[in-house]
């Protein structure tokens, strides 16, 4: 059995639909779609949650704009009859509680966690639909069905949930075999879970990785494959160096070590259910659906490479706190990491002296992370400094660690193009290797390291 997620890059207009559609209907063992929402939606979503806020005279418009969009979607990879009829009921049923929330935060002039995951939800239910119903017009038997409606437990976060994996593979298993077994396509919502209590929770932006991992080990799934429209992981980002070569294997480790450092390829937290599995993941190209792509396993691949790609993040700051003593107070950075998980902040990492403790924040939350840190200034913390125009390099690969001198090459040549390195850490993971540069520096830094394991760039 196989789980095929299809991203919204996948999902961008009525032929790209008509290429999931026949993708996923030439599949001819037992096949669960995961979707995400028809690419740009989730972006309207936002929007139309802030506009309700502003007045509700928005509402209607924005309504009308969503509505249209996807009814024109749906006529163009549907044909007239009663499937389409049906799909077009169920979408209008959707708007409806869409309206009802929205004219919920215009009165209230409030948005909730709970009720900004619930708006956000609306664009897979909307593709899901749309998806099963070309499917059901192909011949191919689908029904769409919704994440919270058939279990997918959550803990009580809103905006980044953890799945409760015990409980959605008891739900999973209840509800999604018996449509496979009758021959059916289970087309399922990425993105979003429940609460234990019915309350709608999202696994954070690009979250549908991370769904579709949950659902493969769920099922016991033979294996994932997470469509996109690239070709895979590379040895570094074609637009910036125009030689990156395609990553054909990489492990979990590997995988999940360049998500977090900025390869967006996979949701950082794709393996994450898939730790103690054996499922394979395979990122393919739906513009080159017979192509390769890259293949992630849970083993470590034998290779005789020693980093498997290098990538840069320029969305991360830098909050530095100084004081003489704030590398040796107990309980200082505890405090500050409660300070930001008050307001909603992740820390990407954390480098430490005895003068200076070092975040790395993200640079949307890097502001209100330095002002909410700067309530501590006293005895002990003397001053609180931001920097963010910064950007995040790393290595990785499983021989970065293991191979003598790995490390130091890496250093060699960032620093043969007089590029200065602010923070640096290694030993962290065993398969990657971060510093932090200037901003205008972080292309060179990619392009030396790439030369140095790769050839020429």
């Amino acid at each position: 059995m196989k789980v095929m997620k299809f991203g919204g890059g996948c999902l961008t207009d009525s032929e790209d639909v008509l290429k999931v559609a026949g993708i996923v209907g030439a599949e001819s063992g037992r096949v669960v779609v995961v979707v995400s929402a028809v690419s740009g939606i989730t972006n309207k979503l936002e929007d139309g949650l802030q506009a309700a806020l502003d007045s509700e005279v928005n509402v209607p418009r924005f309504l009308d704009k969503i509505r249209e969009s996807h009814i024109q979607l749906l006529e163009s990879v549907v044909p007239v009859g009663a499937v389409r009829h049906v799909a077009a009921v169920e979408l209008m049923d959707r708007l409806k509680k869409i309206e009802r929330l929205l004219y919920g935060v215009a009165y209230t002039l409030e948005i909730t966690p709970s009720v900004r995951a619930h708006v956000m939800s609306f664009g897979e239910r909307f593709s899901a639909l749309i998806l099963a119903a070309a499917l059901n017009s192909r011949g191919r038997s689908a029904e769409a069905l919704e994440a919270d409606r058939i279990g997918i437990v959550t803990d009580e976060s809103f905006d980044n949930a953890t799945a409760r994996l015990a409980e959605v593979r008891r739900n999973l298993q209840k509800e999604l075999l018996p449509v496979l077994e009758r021959g059916d396509v289970p087309v399922v919502t990425g993105y979003f879970g429940r609460t234990a209590e019915g309350k709608v929770t999202t696994f954070g932006r690009n979250g549908s990785d991370y769904s579709a991992a949950v659902i493969a080990q769920a099922l016991g799934a033979d294996r994932l494959e997470i469509w996109k429209d690239v070709d895979g992981f590379m040895s570094a980002d074609p637009k910036v160096v125009s030689g990156a070569r395609p990553v054909d294997r990489l492990s979990y480790y590997e995988a999940a070590e360049l998500s977090y450092f900025g390869a967006r390829i996979l949701h950082p937290r794709t393996v994450e259910p898939l730790a103690d599995s054996p499922i394979p993941v395979v990122i393919k190209n739906i513009h080159r659906a017979d192509g390769g792509g890259t293949e992630v396993v849970p083993t470590r691949p034998a290779t005789e490479e020693v980093i498997k790609s290098i990538t840069s993040n320029r969305r991360v700051a830098v909050v530095r706190i100084y004081g003489p003593g704030v590398g040796f107070k107990p309980g200082i950075i505890a405090e500050i990491g409660r300070l930001l998980a008050e307001r909603g902040i992740n820390i990407f990492s954390v480098l430490t002296s005895q003068t200076c403790i070092n975040l790395i924040l993200d640079k949307a939350d890097a502001r209100a992370g330095s002002e909410a840190v700067s309530r501590l200034i006293n005895g002990i913390i003397e001053r609180v400094e931001l920097k963010d125009h910064v950007a995040l390099v790393a290595a990785v690969g499983d021989g970065l660690m293991k191979r003598r001198g790995a490390a130091a090459r890496v250093l060699a040549r960032v620093a043969e193009e007089n590029i200065n390195i602010e923070m640096l850490a290694a030993g962290a993971s065993e398969a990657a290797q971060y510093f932090v540069v200037d901003e205008e520096d972080a292309d060179r830094a990619v392009h030396a390291i790439h030369r140095e394991f790769f050839g020429s760039s």
